[in-house]
């Protein structure tokens, strides 16, 4: 007999839409043979609200992980929310780089592959493993207080130098490979991968950076000096942000928005690319220009395409 098959279900439980999405999810991956598998606190909350027999049967056959299911034995990821729901999932799955088939219950839902009427034939794709995966550059970021490290994570969209008090600004000193490039004070430092392009940075008045590029960003905000570009930098080369002892406040170390560290005067965040990227699974091949113009609503009309030969 062949080993069962797994397949993770991350919902934003907090909205109702993406428990009905998870029943849904549940539902089909169990009439095609595939065993659904849940968090712990979101299998509890779907349990929860679970209301109809179809609900409560689908439920109640799904997996805990870790408990009952190794994350290692899980073969992709279904993340039913928006662009927050999947920086989760992919927190989830890290260690295993389990790939992320995002479908999207938010706003604009930049990382996902499919918006809701396509859910069906997304479960249908993953279930037949009609999909390709596609791999993003993460970043590893360390914060070092007296030459020591006192903090590591990562991220996928962005680390960010805040300052932690409104009033107060920032005063920093930028470095790139190892070399001081500029100080000056602000109310934070934007350091991205080309995913993260269209994210913070991209409301900071970053450039977009097609995923295919290896890069690393740097964006100011609102920066009190003539040269605060944006930067696009060699994806290999070190950067490293100092919070100035002259700061008039402490900072705030930020990644993707859910992992945290509060910055002492003195301290330095260091950022490099990480060897370990995250991997999203992608039904259509189209070009990411096409994703611009569908998820911002870009503006196409009078376009006549080059003359056919």
């Amino acid at each position: 007999m062949s080993q069962a098959r797994h397949i993770l279900v991350v919902a934003h439980t907090g909205r109702q839409d993406a428990v009905l999405a998870a029943f849904e999810t549940c539902e089909q991956l169990l009439t095609f043979g595939i065993v659904p598998v849940m968090t712990a606190d979101e299998l509890s909350e779907c349990r929860a609200q679970a209301s109809t027999d179809a609900q409560k049967s689908s439920i109640s056959a799904v997996r805990e992980l870790a408990s009952e299911c190794p994350l290692a034995d899980v073969e992709l990821a279904m993340v039913l929310g928006g662009d927050g729901t999947i920086l989760k999932a992919a927190e989830i799955v890290r260690e295993a780089q389990t790939p992320l088939m995002g479908i999207n219950l938010g706003h604009v839902g930049f990382l996902a592959e499919s918006e809701r009427d396509g859910l069906r034939d997304a479960v249908a794709r993953a279930a037949a493993k009609d999909y390709l995966v596609k791999e993003r550059l993460t970043l590893d970021v360390s914060v070092v207080v007296a030459n020591e490290v006192v903090f590591k994570t990562w991220a996928l969209n962005e680390a960010t130098v805040e300052k932690s008090a409104r009033e107060r600004m920032l005063e920093v000193v930028v470095e790139v490979d190892s070399r001081p490039l500029s100080s000056f004070g602000c109310d934070g430092i934007v350091m991205s991968t080309p995913t993260g392009s269209t994210a913070y940075a991209f409301s900071a008045g970053g450039p977009v950076v097609w995923p295919s590029v290896q890069a690393l960003l740097l964006v100011p905000l609102s920066a009190h000096a003539l040269f605060a570009r944006p930067l696009v930098i060699n994806p290999n080369s070190s950067l490293a942000v100092e919070v100035l002892q002259r700061s008039a406040g402490r900072g705030v170390l930020w990644c993707d928005g859910r992992r945290t560290f509060e910055l002492a005067l003195g301290s330095r965040v260091e950022v490099k690319k990480s060897d370990k990227p995250v991997r999203l699974a992608r039904l259509h091949q189209g070009p990411f220009t096409d994703r611009l113009v569908r998820k911002f609503g870009l503006p196409v009309d009078g376009w006549r395409g080059p003359a056919s030969a």
